[in-house]
């Protein structure tokens, strides 16, 4: 039998990192969703909220993505 004895800072690494793409995906739908809310009850012919409150979103999901593995790494 295989001796599998991983320290709980690996297990905790490995969590981390399978939970970053949940939390991405989390900010971006928020954002998408409040885009749509905003253009459902103020509609505005120049600019569509939904694009530019998405790409807000992938913004704060990607730092916060490179703010997550930089912690990780220091540890």
């Amino acid at each position: 039998m295989e001796n599998n004895n991983k320290s709980p800072k690996e297990y905790n690494k490995w969590l981390a990192f399978i939970n970053i793409p949940i939390q991405m995906g989390v900010i971006i739908y928020a954002f998408y969703w409040l885009g749509l809310w905003l253009d459902s009850n103020y509609p505005n012919e120049k600019i569509f909220y939904y694009k530019a409150l998405t790409l807000v979103g992938v913004f704060i999901a990607l730092y916060n993505v490179y703010r997550q593995v930089n912690q990780i790494g220091n540890r």
